[in-house]
């Protein structure tokens, strides 16, 4: 500037001209009207003509050309200063808030470096009333926050805002802030932990009067951030509860490391609690961990028969389907049906109907209507709502189930309504509370039988046989049996023969059992596997081994395979009757089979104990 103020009289001496602007390139000298002037400038080049006048940044006054410094608004001889006394003359020209603003245009462009050097030089000059320069809290984070990113240590940072207190100055929450940001970036979590609980416990002391320090969001963040790296999740859920207290919002990141760390640690309860907490504040009732996390957290939740935290990730699934039916294109997502199915196994163990119903409802929105649930889906409903006692909704699982699945023509289509397997705890409901629970079954099956659409099911009649000779009840049982053509106009299968052959072979009845079968097999119908084990059981307790190896052979011949459990009665019971030549003969079915069948010396100690007890006696 004193350059340019220097260059006016030469100007004016060798000029005929008078300057309007004290920047001598600007100078214009007045024209008459319609008079052209001499020297007329001419237009800027047409920026589409490719002039390389438009390859300059624009952003990079500093770095231009001769001729661009010509054209330049910027003081020629302040261009010519090296970096270190451009600096300087900030720093000596700038005050307080002139100084904020050029830092917060420095962060954009990350010039750390620069702005560390003219703090350190503003702060040992003197302002324009010759005292020096004091910052404020505000004007100090921003040398903390240069330190910071150009590396310092939180030791290094620690130092540094010691010295706001000879400033007469007072550590604001941003200051804290980026010292916990400093131990959070370490790399040695474990050695800082410490530190920083204590540093948020100032924060919290200081708060008490000072307002401004008081920690926020970003200073539990970055604690509990530091908690969970260095392992220490008691202390993390601490201050995360703490967090939800105070009303503010937990990040994503320190929410998913939450639900990490509570996963491996196994405390699946305390993870419920947080969730439950989340859920009650609007800032936090819409975080959702990775699809992923979903899925694991639901697998674990289930393998420890958690049902609030199965319900949990369910609702997590459901956020995440909707999220991708709203996005365009739409990303349509869907949860694994194997691990609904383990779902609803554990609402029926766990007696939850919560869960029971949110799983169903993720198996449909999940098939979308393209396909019917699978079978294990429905026998896991059934035994879900068995469980529960509820009885009618049951049934009418069982009726969707048979609606869908009657019809199949495939071999394993006969065991998926068998009452002994597949039906089996409905079976058992029905007789939960004796006849009072199977007579209310029975009629109220008779009654939806007449209604408009009728509702037949031989299925459900079928689990009300078995549910009677599990009490012992063979004349309810042979009554239901009968009413099958009678009442109902169905026709037997095989599972409803079964069921009335163990019904007689229960109580001792082996005559009527065989008689049983002798007549559905005159009728036409094949028996299953399930059959000749029934009948072997019937004459293993009338203690005839004989005739349950006459069995096991028309067994063989219908192409069926012992089991070892059936083979292993059998053994047990020629040894107490002393049948060696029948022990022999299931010795020779376990070769021809291949069956390991083991030794049974703890049954046979007790058995033997039991025997000597009695002699003695």
């Amino acid at each position: 500037m004193a350059i340019l103020i220097r260059s006016r009289p030469l100007i004016r001496k060798f000029t005929n001209f008078k300057s309007i602007t004290t920047v001598p390139f600007l100078s214009q000298e007045p024209q008459l009207a319609g008079t052209p002037p001499e020297n007329t400038t001419p237009l800027p080049p047409n920026p589409s003509s490719g002039s390389p006048l438009y390859n300059e940044n624009w952003r990079s006054p500093f770095a231009a050309t001769s001729q661009s410094v010509s054209s330049s608004v910027v003081p020629l001889g302040f261009l010519r200063q090296s970096p270190a006394a451009r600096i300087q003359a900030m720093s000596e020209s700038l005050d307080g808030e002139g100084l904020m603003n050029l830092f917060a245009d420095w962060v954009t462009t990350q010039r750390w470096e620069d702005m560390k050097q003219v703090f350190e030089l503003w702060i040992r000059s003197l302002d324009r009333n010759g005292k020096p320069n004091k910052p404020d809290a505000n004007l100090f984070n921003y040398y903390l926050r240069a330190n910071l990113m150009m590396g310092a240590t939180a030791d290094d940072l620690l130092g540094l805002a010691s010295q706001m207190e000879e400033y007469g100055l007072v550590a604001n929450t941003a200051s804290h802030n980026l010292i916990l940001k400093a131990m959070f970036q370490s790399g040695e979590p474990l050695s800082w932990a410490d530190k920083a609980v204590k540093l948020l416990e100032r924060m919290i002391a200081t708060g008490v009067e000072f307002k401004e320090a008081l920690p926020d969001e970003e200073s539990y963040d970055l604690v509990t951030g530091l908690l969970f790296k260095a392992n220490l999740i008691d202390d993390a859920l601490k201050y995360i509860d703490s967090a939800l207290k105070s009303g503010y919002k937990l990040s994503m990141n320190v929410f998913n490391e939450c639900v990490r760390s509570c996963i491996y640690s196994n405390r699946l309860d305390t993870l419920v609690s947080i969730i439950e907490k989340c859920k009650k504040t609007d800032q936090n009732k819409g975080l959702l961990p990775p699809w992923n996390m979903c899925t694991h957290l639901a697998d674990c939740a289930l393998q420890a028969d958690n049902s609030e935290l199965a319900f949990t990730s369910l609702e997590f699934f459901v956020k995440w389907i909707v999220r991708g039916e709203t996005v365009k294109p739409p990303v349509l997502l869907s949860v694994d049906e194997g691990l609904l199915v383990a779902a609803l196994v554990t609402a029926g163990r766990t007696y939850n109907v919560k869960l029971l119903n949110g799983a169903w409802e993720v198996l449909k929105r999940s098939l979308r209507q393209m396909r019917i649930p699978n079978p294990e889906s429905f026998l896991a409903k059934i035994y879900a709502h068995a469980s529960l006692g509820q009885l009618q909704n049951a049934f009418a699982t069982l009726h969707e189930f048979e609606k869908a699945y009657s019809s199949s023509k495939e071999e394993s289509a006969e065991e998926l309504f068998s009452p002994f397997t597949s039906l089996n705890p409905l079976a058992v409901a029905c007789c939960r509370n004796g006849f009072v629970t199977l007579d209310s079954v029975y009629y109220q099956l008779e009654n939806l039988s007449r209604a408009d659409p009728p509702f037949k099911s031989l299925a459900a009649l079928n689990c009300v046989i078995l549910g009677c000779a599990n009490i012992w009840d063979i004349d309810r049982a042979y009554q239901t049996f009968a009413a099958i053509e009678s009442t109902f106009g169905l026709t037997p299968d095989i599972h409803s023969y079964n069921a009335l052959i163990y019904a007689f072979g229960k109580l001792g009845k082996r005559d009527e059992a065989t008689k049983v079968y002798e007549h559905f097999m005159d009728l036409g119908v094949k028996p299953n596997e399930m059959t000749y084990s029934l009948l072997v059981d019937a004459h293993l307790i009338k203690r005839e081994p004989k005739a349950a190896l006459l069995v096991v052979d028309e067994m063989v011949h219908a192409q069926y395979k012992p089991s070892k459990d059936m083979l292993k009665k059998i053994r047990r019971r020629c040894t107490r009757e002393m049948d060696y030549e029948s022990d022999d003969r299931v010795e020779e079915l376990t070769k021809k089979f291949n069956i390991r069948m083991g030794t049974e010396n703890r049954r046979n100690m007790l058995f033997n104990l039991r025997y000597n007890m009695e002699y003695s006696g």
